[in-house]
């Protein structure tokens, strides 16, 4: 009798807990992210935030949306400032100016979201996958890179659905930075316009 109580109890559990995840969610991310301490590279770049990448709100499926915009340029301020000695933040290119040496523009090319009624596992977890449009100052194309950027929560349980969205949503954007700030250097056309532009000095996250 004890076994057969709990077991509908756990059914309960789940129905409760899938029945959570199917309801929509609406999450505004207001995160800030710190300055990056790290010995950047002697390039002057402008990073061309168009108003697409403020606003940018992700809609992986028809009962989410997640706005992601203010905290996004937050992150990128803070990871491109600690990549170059000198970062212009512009809106459009009218505002780049003559001593730019690159000129890069990111977009969300997607967002997706796992809950646990779709990876059976009692987590959500969050996927942003970015571009880079690289380019040097003449405008010529250098590369596009593409940034993938992943977060999910430790444990689901008794989270709200908002909640637990949030909460991998930052750990994705977290990622996002980290990656950036690690890998940046190692896009092989990236090293190769830098020994084309003789820039040797190395750059170190502490």
């Amino acid at each position: 009798m004890r076994a057969l109580d709990m077991k509908k109890i756990g059914v309960l559990i789940l129905i409760a807990l899938l029945g959570g995840c199917s309801s929509s969610a609406s999450v505004q991310i207001t995160t800030s992210f710190p300055s990056v301490l790290s010995e950047p590279k002697p390039i002057n770049a402008s990073i061309l935030i168009e108003d697409s990448f403020v606003t940018y709100v992700g809609t992986p499926n028809k009962n989410t949306r997640i706005d992601i915009g203010a905290s996004q340029v937050d992150l990128l301020k803070s990871a491109f400032s600690g990549l170059f000695d000198n970062v212009d933040f512009v809106t459009s290119l009218d505002q780049i100016t003559a001593g730019t040496d690159l000129i890069i523009t990111p977009s969300v090319l997607e967002v997706q979201v796992s809950t646990p009624s779709d990876n059976y596992l009692n987590v959500f977890e969050v996927w942003i996958k970015y571009n880079l449009d690289i380019q040097s100052k003449d405008g010529a194309l250098i590369t596009n890179w593409f940034l993938p950027a992943y977060g999910k929560t430790p444990d689901s349980f008794m989270a709200s659905k908002e909640k637990a969205i949030e909460q991998a949503t930052v750990i994705a954007l977290r990622d996002a930075g980290a990656k950036l700030m690690l890998d940046f250097y190692r896009i092989p056309a990236i090293n190769d316009w830098l020994s084309r532009q003789n820039i040797t000095q190395e750059s170190q996250s502490l």
